[in-house]
């Protein structure tokens, strides 16, 4: 008697872990799917969705770790809630694995011209600038955007001696963004475009071909989600009227899976760097949080059709709150740079 009224109090148990454990995975999987939709749909611009779908890569690994459990677990097993996991799982993988894989067809041509390029958020001047100077001259940058640097920050970075490597500026603090150059600044000055802040812009010559410069620093969407918005689809104006020899850098408070940030790639004719080399998954925000590592990539390096990534990395700064990110690009020949306008950018 005491062995069945056992046998039975188990398989209540078991029962009533079994029905837990399902509704767990259902609101977990009704979750993964919202998000999904917010992605695929694009109802993050201009909404408060758009906080959220900055972890879209997490859930993408939750999703596949969802269906391992299922399948491994007989108590979380069920045909329904396996099939729906495994095309939550599929969706999420492919709409992420086009980042992870090279997209770079073309052969850059030995003897191409190189412009090595960095930007980095400040943090309102909290940065060392020694060690950001420091930076430079290991990397050999040959242009430097940086955002949230006010008058302080400015005269830090002339006391490490900025000048010495960067001699040619384009500041405005007033601005938010400035820029700093090894080769001559021309036509510079604010960016006249309905952002929530003037982006500072500039132009370097570069083997006799004029490289448009524009440093970004786009409001948030934390703050002000319809401001942000607005922000980036002046940009992508701005960028589908400079032509192929275009590199927008800086800190875009945007992700690869925010619809204004894949529609300022793919109308306005750019490509992400990070992307571009299958390094889909850099993360440079929030970086001053000890041992935890940053969480997304907010900072990018995008260029136009007429330029291709060759390398592309982040750096530590101490002092500040974002990772620095430092990129060469190849000014191609006439040929690719048509090859690569007419392929697209990948988004």
């Amino acid at each position: 008697m005491c062995t069945r009224r056992a046998a039975e109090g188990d398989r209540g148990a078991y029962r009533r872990g079994r029905r837990w454990g399902l509704l767990s995975c259902g609101a977990l999987l009704a979750m993964l799917f919202v998000l999904l939709v917010v992605r695929l749909t694009g109802l993050d611009a201009g909404s408060p969705l758009a906080v959220p779908v900055v972890l879209f890569p997490y859930a993408a690994v939750t999703s596949v770790l969802a269906l391992s459990a299922m399948i491994a677990v007989p108590a979380l097993r069920s045909r329904r809630s396996v099939t729906v996991a495994a095309l939550l799982a599929a969706a999420y993988v492919a709409l992420l694995a086009p980042r992870f894989i090279p997209h770079h067809q073309q052969q850059v041509p030995p003897q191409a011209p190189e412009l090595r390029v960095a930007t980095l958020n400040t943090h309102v001047g909290r940065e060392d600038a020694r060690a950001l100077v420091q930076l430079v001259k290991s990397e050999r940058i040959d242009v430097l955007a940086v955002q949230e640097l006010p008058s302080a920050g400015i005269a830090a970075l002339a006391e490490a001696d900025v000048d010495k490597v960067l001699p040619y500026q384009e500041l405005h603090p007033e601005h938010d963004s400035s820029l700093y150059s090894r080769i001559p600044l021309e036509h510079g000055g604010p960016l006249k475009a309905d952002t929530a802040w003037p982006q500072t812009t500039a132009h370097v010559t570069v083997a006799g071909r004029a490289v448009r410069l524009v440093a970004v620093h786009t409001y948030y969407p934390l703050g002000d989600a319809k401001r942000w918005d607005r922000d980036l689809t002046a940009l992508t104006s701005v960028a589908r009227d400079s032509g192929p020899d275009t590199v927008f850098l800086g800190d875009f408070n945007a992700s690869l899976d925010h619809a204004p940030m894949r529609d300022l790639l793919a109308s306005g004719g750019l490509t992400d760097t990070h992307a571009e080399l299958g390094k889909g998954w850099a993360r440079t925000w929030p970086a001053d949080k000890g041992l935890l590592p940053p969480l997304v990539q907010l900072d990018h390096v995008l260029h136009g059709s007429g330029l291709a990534g060759i390398s592309v990395g982040e750096r530590t700064v101490p002092g500040t709150d974002h990772r620095a990110v430092i990129a060469t690009l190849a000014l191609l020949p006439a040929e690719e740079r048509w090859r690569e306008r007419s392929k697209g950018s990948p988004s």
